[in-house]
């Protein structure tokens, strides 16, 4: 995972942020709703945040899923690949997406900052940005 983060310095990439996709027993993925008064309101997206001073990603994820969700990871599958976008501060971010089973069952999810989630079908992940239709779709193809 050190070559994730040499990869995105070399990029003057300034902030690092993980994603998990988590599914369900029927194949449906976790997705979070931002509130319409949030930075980039109203956008569906996946479990996600930023990763702390000092933290590995693997540790940001286990964080920021319990954080988020209320759900405990207990693996991270597949490194999914990133994307890049500017944080509401204006900072270079990368995102690094990985595959992640939580303890719990689907419905013990407890949010915290967004006002929303969905187990998505493939049809309801359409809703989120191009971004996350292409980690979705990398997914799609390893579970295939």
């Amino acid at each position: 995972m050190g070559d994730l983060i040499h990869a995105a310095d070399a990029d003057s990439i300034t902030k690092y942020v993980v994603g998990a996709v988590i599914s369900n027993a029927q194949g449906k993925v976790l997705l979070l709703h931002r509130a319409a008064d949030d930075y980039l309101g109203g956008l569906w997206e996946l479990p996600s945040g930023g990763v702390d001073a000092g933290e590995t990603l693997t540790e940001a994820l286990h964080r920021e899923v319990a954080e988020e969700t209320g759900l405990t990871v207990s693996a991270i599958g597949s490194y999914l690949g990133h994307f890049d976008y500017l944080s509401k501060s204006g900072k270079k971010t990368r995102q690094f997406n990985f595959t992640a089973t939580t303890t719990h069952e689907s419905d013990t999810v407890k949010l915290t900052e967004h006002d929303e989630h969905l187990w998505a079908d493939h049809t309801e992940q359409e809703q989120v940005s191009r971004a996350v239709q292409a980690v979705l779709a990398t997914w799609r193809e390893e579970v295939a």
